[in-house]
């Protein structure tokens, strides 16, 4: 089979030849620029600046160079720019971002990026390797009223003013990419509804809202919605079948417990959130769904709304155990991640660590599962290449073995 293939028949709940690999296919399971630049000096590749996907997480856009030393079987269709210049980080690499971010490096070692109003919107924190989120735009409405005011933030909201890339020239980008490889290709479209009401009115704020301010929040998740639909409707148009998934991301829980109850994310989220998986699934593309942290009870919903893989399958996080996933849920929904944890393995001090690990995960996950491996999330700036080899290497043995039996 080729990825693409591979990776279909895993999304349709089929037999692949070999289960599929993922390194750098999404926002979600790509590589920090520091471990990308250790990563592609070990395997013999160019050096120079590093083309950054996302800005905030700071990951690697992966070339095709990278893609095939690692063998992977999906990439992505990153947003664009249209122009671009070099940042010379504070942790000593050069970066290509996009002309338009107006990033700042302060004398104390952290970084600002501004919008164009001069409003910082995203701070590094001093000797941190990624940006946060800082000053929600929407913190001090009081009625839905309000809201109205605030449509050209909507507008572009998850549809970054710094990758200003026209729609049309995106569209040709990904009709080009699609053609001229074989790897499952995805689309990271980037809309959320319980982020983004963490974002726009604070975290703190937007919780206490989904128990006492419920018009609010749904007067905003509907303006929101009205956005996603036409913007994912001029997607469709623009692109044409030159994408094979939609990734889309909105973290449901923590480390230990869930941010909501299944009832509430029933009651507040899951209407619109089911109502755009519909839209796409009814256009012919499959869905991944990003949920960090423990989001075992929310797996059934994310079966009704048709979503096709959950990633990262966040192995460390409290009832996140594979095989307790697979027993319950396997025929029904497909698995991308959970293939080495990030948090306690893949940037130990010895890649045994990281075999042992592989090892441990595929047998939890067993024959039975539909699973795209990779990595729970990104891998961090701290992984070693050894580490991230040691981790191929063990899964393709694994993987050779399986095509074997």
């Amino acid at each position: 089979m080729t990825g693409r293939e591979r990776v279909l028949a895993t999304l349709n709940r089929q037999r692949p030849d070999v289960t599929p690999l993922d390194i750098g296919g999404t926002d979600c399971s790509s590589i920090h620029v520091i471990a990308y630049d250790k990563l592609r000096r070990r395997i013999g590749l160019p050096g120079g600046p590093i083309r950054c996907g996302c800005l905030i997480q700071l990951v690697a856009a992966s070339e095709p160079e990278m893609s095939r030393a690692l063998g992977t079987d999906v990439e992505a269709i990153w947003f664009g720019s249209q122009k671009t210049r070099l940042w010379k980080t504070p942790f000593g690499l050069e970066l290509i971002v996009p002309e338009a971010f107006d990033v700042e490096d302060l004398p104390d070692g952290s970084s600002v990026a501004r919008n164009r109003r001069g409003e910082v919107y995203a701070r590094r924190a001093r000797d941190a390797y990624y940006f946060d989120p800082v000053a929600p735009v929407l913190a001090n409405i009081k009625s839905t009223g309000e809201l109205d005011q605030f449509d050209a933030v909507f507008e572009r909201w998850d549809f970054s003013p710094v990758f200003d890339e026209p729609l049309d020239a995106l569209a040709h980008r990904a009709r080009r990419q699609y053609e001229a490889t074989d790897r499952a290709v995805v689309t990271l479209w980037r809309m959320h509804y319980n982020q983004a009401g963490q974002l726009l009115r604070g975290f703190e704020r937007f919780f206490v809202d989904l128990v006492e301010n419920k018009d609010l929040v749904h007067a905003m998740l509907r303006k929101l919605h009205e956005v996603y639909l036409r913007r994912a409707a001029a997607f469709f148009d623009a692109f044409g079948d030159a994408f094979d998934i939609v990734f889309l991301t909105d973290d449901l829980g923590t480390q230990q417990s869930a941010l909501m109850s299944p009832a509430m994310y029933k009651e507040m989220i899951y209407p619109y959130m089911a109502d755009l998986v519909g839209q796409i699934k009814a256009r012919g593309k499959k869905v991944v769904m990003h949920s960090c942290g423990c989001v075992y009870d929310f797996v059934p919903l994310m079966i009704a709304m048709g979503v096709d893989a959950l990633n990262p399958v966040q192995v460390s996080a409290r009832k996140m155990n594979p095989r307790d996933l697979v027993r319950e849920y396997g025929k029904d929904i497909a698995f991308w991640g959970g293939g080495c944890d990030t948090q306690h393995a893949l940037n130990a001090a010895d890649p045994e660590v990281v075999r042992q690990d592989v090892r441990r995960r595929l047998a939890e996950f067993g024959p039975d599962a539909h699973l795209v491996f990779t990595q729970v999330h990104n891998i961090q700036y701290d992984v070693p290449p050894e580490n991230i080899l040691a981790m191929r290497d063990t899964f393709w043995a694994q993987r050779r073995g399986a095509a074997v039996a």
